[in-house]
């Protein structure tokens, strides 16, 4: 299913500890490149970063800035441990918040476990770019990207300002 005709481009930034330094390999990235490609959406770059508030806001920013990164995938840093940061990191940068889509994401993770009720994952707008935070493992952002896949053009649309108005589209 081809949700992007568009053509929209994705950043996904995996916020893990073992996986930055490579004590552990990084399947996340993969996982969240091939369920993109599977809704026609490409991936431009993938990064594994430590679960540091500074690095992960930092490279959000800095995507954020690119005018062809209109998506931002994270993985990881959700949950409850005193590492895990993204959710802040992620508040510090956004302009816009949409809780929508973290508690859309929340509910139907519940359908499959009750450990989701435990992702404080969020999601927003900076720039004209969508970040939305997801679980760390491939499994989760594969499931994650599949929940998102009947918003997601929409939602591309009106963050970079090719949405038609909401009130006449058809569902």
């Amino acid at each position: 299913m081809n949700t992007n005709p568009q053509g929209v481009i994705a950043a996904v930034l995996v916020a893990s500890d073992t996986r930055s330094t490579g004590k552990n390999r990084d399947l996340t990235g993969p996982a969240a490149r091939e369920a993109l490609a599977e809704i026609g959406i490409g991936v431009v770059e993938i990064s594994v970063i430590a679960d540091d508030i500074g690095s992960i806001s930092e490279q959000l920013s800095a995507w954020t800035d690119r005018p062809d990164i209109a998506l931002i995938l994270t993985a990881g840093g959700t949950g409850l441990t005193p590492r895990d940061v993204t959710p802040e990191a992620t508040k510090m940068v956004i302009e816009k918040d949409a809780p929508g889509i973290a508690e859309m994401l929340r509910a139907e993770s519940l359908r499959i476990t009750p450990h989701a009720a435990l992702s404080r994952g969020v999601a927003g707008v900076r720039n004209k770019t969508l970040i939305i935070n997801l679980p760390g493992s491939p499994k989760a952002v594969a499931e994650s990207i599949g929940f998102l896949a009947p918003i997601l053009s929409h939602a591309l649309e009106t963050v970079t300002g090719r949405a038609v108005e909401c009130a006449t589209r058809s569902h």
